[in-house]
Formats: C-alpha cells, structure tokens, sequence
C-alpha cells in the first residue's frame, strides 16, 4: 500500500478519534449492556443465557453509527477527487477507508466487551467465544458500513436509508456470530467466510458508488 494510502487510513483515524466518532459507537455499546438487565429483570441464567446475542446485537447497531462521516466528507471536500487524480483506484482508495473503519470501530469495541459480560453475567467461557466471534466478524460489519456509506453518500436521511440496506445484509454475521455461541466450530467457519467474502467485495462496491457519485 502507498504512502498516500498509509496517510489517508492514518488521517482517517485521526479524524475519528479526536473527533469523538470512535467513541460513540463504543458508548452505544456498552449502553445497551446496561439497559438490557433492566428491560428483562435480574434473572441470572437468562441474562446469560441471551447476553452473548445481546453483545453481537450491539455490535451490529453500533456499526452504524458512523456510517454518514465514512465516505460523504471526503467526496464532498474534494479529497476522494484528489486521490482519483492521482492515480489512485476508486476500490483502493476504499479498501483504505475499510481498514481505518476497523481499526477506529472494532479494537475498542472488543475491550469494551468485557465490562459489558460482566454486566450481562456472562461465563468466561461464553466471553472468550464473543470476542473471538466479533475478531472474526467485525471486518464483515466494517466491509458493510462502507459500502453502505457510500451507496447513500450525498443522499438526504442517508443515516435512516443507511440502516435499511445494512440490517438485513447484515443478517448472516448475526446468525453465524450468536451461533458460535454455543461451541460450534461450523458456525465460526461460516463467520469467517461470510466476513472473507465482505471484505473482499466491499471495496470494489464502495468503489464503484464512489465513482458514479462523482460522475
């Protein structure tokens, strides 16, 4: 990867965490670990039993929250044409928002499972299981919210359109992540590849919506 790519993936997470947009999807996060105890009562086994589903779900919502600040900036402040006019590919200018995406959104949300297990009763057994499902799974939810963010990049409420084209895509990692709660390796091996194939494909999506909203 470039020096320029090396630059823009840095700028991009300068830009999230002294903007404050790392951090939020972090608290969404953690907030859902501390409503949900309250919405269904202080039952510890079923607390335990729902918690690690409970975890992927706040992963996955959490995930939009910086959708809209993902690509529309860039393209309306000429940086994305800056870039294309250096010869550099729409699918790698891309691919270098994906990695800075993950690199802002999934570490912190990682760390910030283990308060939340703590919260929702969780085994250690069962929080060992989540954090390796969401390592493999959270390049699959970065690889969609890019994508996803520069399909409605100018669009007015691109935020609530956003959310519609997500969540249901979305949908496999959730299936495959909360599966791999109870000890399959099968499930895991689906995470993987779903996430693989995401990740592989997004750039090349998000890249082709960036040139058509250029055009």
């Amino acid at each position: 990867m470039s020096s320029i790519l090396a630059s823009l993936i840095a700028r991009d997470l300068r830009r999230a965490w002294i903007g404050g947009g790392a951090l939020l999807p972090v608290a969404f996060f953690l907030l859902v670990a501390i409503l949900f105890p309250f919405a269904i009562g202080p039952d510890a086994k079923l607390l335990a039993r729902v918690g690690g589903g409970v975890l992927w779900a706040a992963a996955l919502l959490a995930a939009l929250i910086p959708i809209e600040r993902l690509v529309a900036p860039d393209m309306a402040s000429g940086v994305i044409d800056q870039l294309l006019t250096r010869g550099q590919s729409a699918a790698t200018i891309a691919f270098a928002k994906l990695i800075a995406h993950w690199l802002a959104f999934a570490p912190p949300v990682l760390i910030a499972a283990l308060p939340a297990a703590a919260l929702l009763d969780l085994s250690t057994e069962t929080l060992v299981r989540v954090e390796i499902g969401l390592l493999i799974g959270t390049p699959g939810l970065a690889a969609l919210a890019l994508a996803t963010g520069a399909l409605v990049a100018g669009l007015r409420g691109a935020g609530a359109i956003a959310g519609l084209l997500l969540l249901p895509l979305a949908v496999p990692l959730l299936i495959f992540g909360a599966g791999s709660l109870d000890g399959g390796i099968g499930a895991l091996k689906l995470l993987a590849a779903v996430s693989l194939v995401l990740v592989a494909g997004a750039p090349f999506v998000a890249g082709a919506a960036i040139r058509a909203g250029l055009d």
